[in-house]
């Protein structure tokens, strides 16, 4: 079995946004696997514990994202591969270049997180089941893979649904889904010598035309500020009548 996850590296969560000249600062920023990504990774070590399954991680960005990929190795990967392009800004393209290099690659599981921390699109997974055309799984928090057939447990509103699916197939991870490891210091060590190989888009045979944006990030703002809180005195039917007020007022 071969499992392949797509993977993002993101802020670290605690992480204080900080913009400049409209933009996001990210200089001096930690950086981690996406959350819900290492869901994914943590599901496709445990496959692999379980069936002999082959693991490949990959992401589309920067040189600098060799880092989340080194951690998913020491996790217990067995090789990455990353699409070296940071000017892909879209996930139209991003998902477009992941197309390129796995359509004549042998896989029977991709697995993804259903979301990335940071632009909450939950776009290019999908956008790749799509182009290669595979049955997906979305949100997952229970897999089972037993020979060519897989069954993913989801939360829908409130209750659970099963969804059964023939490999090869795509599924997204949610939280709940697994618990994911923290790499030991032999693995950390183990994980500089496995192989890690560097792709363009010119290797995968993309044109600037491929990687251009489709849609553009226009602006990027913090939120405003929180107001001072409205003290209510009074008795208690006064202060029912002028909560009542209020919220009468934000309704408009």
């Amino acid at each position: 079995m071969h499992v392949v996850v797509l993977m993002k590296q993101t802020f670290d969560t605690e992480e204080r946004i900080r913009l400049v000249d409209g933009k996001i600062a990210e200089d001096g920023v930690k950086w981690i696997i996406n959350p819900y990504d290492e869901y994914a990774v943590e599901e496709a070590i445990q496959l692999k514990e379980k069936q002999d399954a082959t693991v490949t991680v990959m992401t589309v960005g920067s040189e600098n994202s060799t880092q989340a990929l080194r951690t998913a190795l020491a996790m217990g990967a067995d090789e990455a591969v990353l699409i070296e392009a940071p000017e892909l800004t879209d996930e139209r393209a991003i998902a477009k270049a992941i197309v390129a290099y796995l359509k004549d690659k042998s896989f029977d599981v991709l697995l993804a997180g259903n979301f990335s921390v940071d632009n909450g699109a939950g776009q290019v997974a999908i956008r790749v089941a799509h182009q290669l055309d595979l049955p997906h799984i979305a949100a997952v928090t229970q897999l089972t893979i037993e020979g060519n057939q897989a069954t993913g447990v989801r939360e829908i509103d409130g209750d659970m649904q099963t969804v059964t699916a023939t490999l090869p197939a795509l599924f997204t991870a949610q939280q709940g889904l697994n618990e994911p490891r923290y790499p030991s210091l032999p693995n950390i060590m183990k994980a500089k010598k496995k192989p890690l190989t560097t792709l363009t888009l010119s290797d995968l045979g993309l044109s600037d035309e491929d990687a251009a944006a489709r849609v553009e990030r226009v602006e990027v703002t913090l939120p405003p500020k929180r107001q001072a809180g409205q003290k209510i005195t009074g008795t208690a039917d006064e202060q029912a009548e002028q909560l009542a007020d209020i919220l009468v007022k934000a309704l408009r």
